[in-house]
């Protein structure tokens, strides 16, 4: 495998939320971080899990026209192949159900970050562009950016 092809960035819902909505805390990190990540090359691989949970997020937190602008930007994105969007299949499912039941003392890890996990193990991606801890407790060797 190429140097090339193994520099991926996971992007959590977070991010997403974070980039998309001026108002949010953390927008302006979350704006230098996106810029830094694609200018260092990244490939940025997100998930339909995430997307559903990005979509129902904004259309509560921002004004619609705004939320529909964000999600069409990202349709885009992944049509025009800048964004890898992985599914959750049946077998990433599975797996990400036996990390719930594994992380009986953590629970309120949400099920879609359990699902990202698999994903990342599965696709050797160990950057996260995220806040959530969660990507950290779970001691799987993933980093988060921003730090």
């Amino acid at each position: 495998m190429s140097m090339a092809s193994n520099k991926r960035i996971f992007v959590d819902t977070w991010a997403w939320l974070a980039l998309s909505n001026r108002k949010d805390a953390h927008h302006e990190i979350a704006k230098k971080e996106y810029e830094e990540i694609k200018a260092a090359g990244y490939r940025i691989v997100t998930s339909d899990y995430v997307l559903d949970e990005v979509i129902t997020a904004l259309f509560r937190n921002v004004v619609f026209g705004r939320a529909v602008q964000f999600v069409e930007s990202l349709f885009a994105a992944i049509k025009g192949n800048q964004i890898m969007l992985e599914r959750i299949t049946e077998a990433r499912f599975k797996a990400a159900w036996l990390l719930r039941k594994k992380y009986q003392d953590k629970p309120d890890i949400s099920f879609t970050d359990l699902t990202s996990f698999v994903l990342m193990q599965e696709l050797r991606i160990n950057k996260v562009f995220t806040g959530d801890s969660h990507f950290e407790e779970i001691n799987l060797g993933f980093e988060i950016l921003p730090k």
